[in-house]
């Protein structure tokens, strides 16, 4: 949090240095949440890219209220949801996604590994929009329900809510699958 606060300083004071340190820090947070939200890394990494250059573009006005982390996080799911759900619902990429789960040096593991990450990602897309975004900024994000009811303007009982109903259907649909 001081180190944000610190890079945010140097860079609202002309530091391309702060500008990359706050890029390089939070890119990959970045891309894994708007693949997550979009299902398309293409997209995904336009989105990134655009919502870094609109920050760049306005951090002598940013006034943060909230870490710089869920600034950056909330702006890239507002993108995602402003850039047209319809637009978004293209096939789901999951041969390309980075989000697997942990790296093994043996294949059969591997194998497993990449298929649990499969069946969860055709999971999460048979979700609403908004209670998979709750779950992934989430989990994922690592955000708490405050501060995606702020970033989202609902209460706290309403990201709860879809946090819920979402974990009991990704539940419903896995049970199945075993």
């Amino acid at each position: 949090m001081f180190e944000d606060k610190w890079l945010l300083w140097k860079l609202k004071n002309g530091s391309s240095d702060a500008l990359c340190r706050i890029y390089k820090k939070y890119k990959n947070n970045m891309l894994a949440l708007a693949v997550a939200l979009s299902n398309n890394k293409t997209v995904a990494e336009d989105i990134v890219h655009d919502c870094f250059v609109s920050f760049a573009q306005s951090a002598n006005k940013l006034q943060l209220r909230d870490s710089l982390k869920s600034y950056l996080l909330t702006s890239i799911a507002n993108r995602v949801r402003n850039s047209g759900r319809d637009k978004i619902k293209s096939a789901l990429d999951v041969e390309e996604m980075e989000i697997a789960g942990p790296a093994s040096n043996q294949p059969e593991r591997l194998a497993m590994s990449n298929e649990r990450v499969r069946k969860i990602n055709s999971a999460l897309t048979q979700l609403s929009y908004e209670q998979r975004e709750v779950i992934i900024l989430y989990f994922q994000s690592r955000l708490t329900f405050k501060e995606i009811a702020e970033s989202q303007s609902v209460s706290v009982n309403t990201i709860q809510s879809r946090y819920r109903y979402g974990i009991d259907k990704l539940r419903s649909i896995l049970d199945g699958e075993v």
